[in-house]
C-alpha cells in the first residue's frame, strides 16, 4: 500500500473499531482484565459498619472526628501487542492479507485498552524483534501503533515466537496483558509460552487464511513456502491430494491447540475470510464466565 492508501485504511479502522469499542468491547475488556492490588484514593468520615483497621488515626486526631482511608483497585494495566510480520503473513486469498487483518484486530484491542486508561505497546517480529513501541496511553498513540503495523516492511522472512516472547518479558512489568497475533508457522515455542503465561495474561490470536485450510480443484498449481522458499507442485484435480492437504493442516491445528493447552495459554482462532468480531466476543465472554 502507498501512503495515501495507508491513511485511508487507518481512518476506516479508526471509525470501525471505535464504534465496536464504544458499544461492546470496552466493557468486556474491563470485566476480564483487572489491575493488581489496591491504591489509596481518599479519606472519608467513618460510617457504621466500616472496618476499624481502616481508620486514619492522624486525620481523626486533627479533625476531632473519625475518618477512614478509602482504597480502590489499581486498574491501570499495560497491554503489549506482539504482531507476527513474517513473510507468511503477507499472504491473503481475500482482498486483505493476514497482516492487514492483524492490524485491525490490534486496533480493536488497543482502543479497548485506552478506553479503560491502560497503556498500549507494540512489538513487530519475524525471526527476530524488528520494531518496538514502548507502552503509552492515548488515541494518538494507538493510531501510531496501527500505522506502524500497516507500514512495516520486514527485513527477515522467518518466524521466531520464542524470541518475541523473551523480549516482551524483558520490557514488561509482571501481570501485563500480552496478545500474541500470529499464524504460528513456527515450532519449539511451547516452553517460552509457558514462562510468559505465568508472568502475564497471555492470549494467542491465530490467523488463518482459507487457502491454508483447503485448496479447490484448479488443476496443477505450484505452492511456495513464503518463509523458506521451498516449492512443490500439487495436482489439485486429485481428490486424494486435496484431502491430504486438508488432513495435514488439521493435524497442524490440533498440535498447536495442544501446545496452547499444555502451556495454559488462552487462544482465539481467526479465519481471515470470516468476521473476527464473533470469535473475539466469544473469547471475552467465555473468559468473563470462568472468572
Amino acid at each position: 500500500m502507498d501512503e495515501k492508501e495507508i491513511l485511508k485504511k487507518i481512518r476506516r479502522i479508526d471509525i470501525f473499531t471505535n464504534r465496536l469499542v464504544n458499544s461492546v468491547f470496552a466493557g468486556e475488556y474491563k470485566s476480564i482484565f483487572k489491575g493488581q492490588g489496591i491504591t489509596f484514593d481518599e479519606v472519608r468520615e467513618y460510617q457504621e459498619g466500616d472496618e476499624i483497621r481502616a481508620i486514619d488515626w492522624n486525620v481523626t486526631a486533627r479533625m476531632g472526628q473519625t475518618y477512614i482511608k478509602k482504597y480502590v483497585e489499581e486498574r491501570e494495566l499495560t497491554m503489549m501487542l506482539l504482531v507476527d510480520m513474517s513473510a507468511s503473513t503477507a499472504f491473503g486469498s481475500i482482498p486483505e492479507t493476514k497482516a492487514e487483518i492483524a492490524a485491525e484486530i490490534a486496533a480493536l484491542l488497543a482502543f479497548s485498552a485506552i478506553k479503560n486508561n491502560d497503556k498500549v505497546g507494540l512489538i513487530c517480529f519475524t525471526d527476530t524483534v524488528e520494531h518496538f513501541v514502548a507502552p503509552r496511553k492515548g488515541k494518538r498513540h494507538v493510531l501510531r501503533v496501527v500505522r506502524d503495523i500497516l507500514r512495516f516492511q520486514p527485513s527477515q522472512s522467518g518466524t521466531n515466537i520464542t524470541e518475541a516472547l523473551i523480549f516482551a518479558d524483558q520490557v514488561l512489568k509482571p501481570h501485563s496483558v500480552v496478545f500474541l497475533i500470529s499464524d504460528f508457522m513456527d515450532t519449539d515455542y511451547q516452553k517460552q509460552l509457558r514462562i510468559t503465561a505465568k508472568r502475564h495474561s497471555l492470549i494467542a490470536v491465530t490467523l488463518q487464511d482459507r487457502r491454508e485450510v483447503e485448496i479447490p480443484n484448479v488443476g496443477l498449481i505450484e505452492l511456495e513456502n513464503a518463509e523458506t522458499r521451498e516449492r512443490m507442485v500439487v495436482d489439485t484435480r486429485s481428490e486424494q491430494a486435496r484431502q491430504l492437504y486438508a488432513d495435514l493442516n488439521q493435524e497442524a491445528d490440533a498440535a498447536r491447540l495442544q501446545v496452547f493447552r499444555a502451556s495454559q495459554t488462552d487462544y482465539i482462532n481467526i479465519r481471515t475470510d470470516e468476521s473476527y468480531v464473533i470469535p473475539l466476543m466469544r473469547f471475552f465472554r467465555q473468559r468473563a464466565a470462568r472468572g
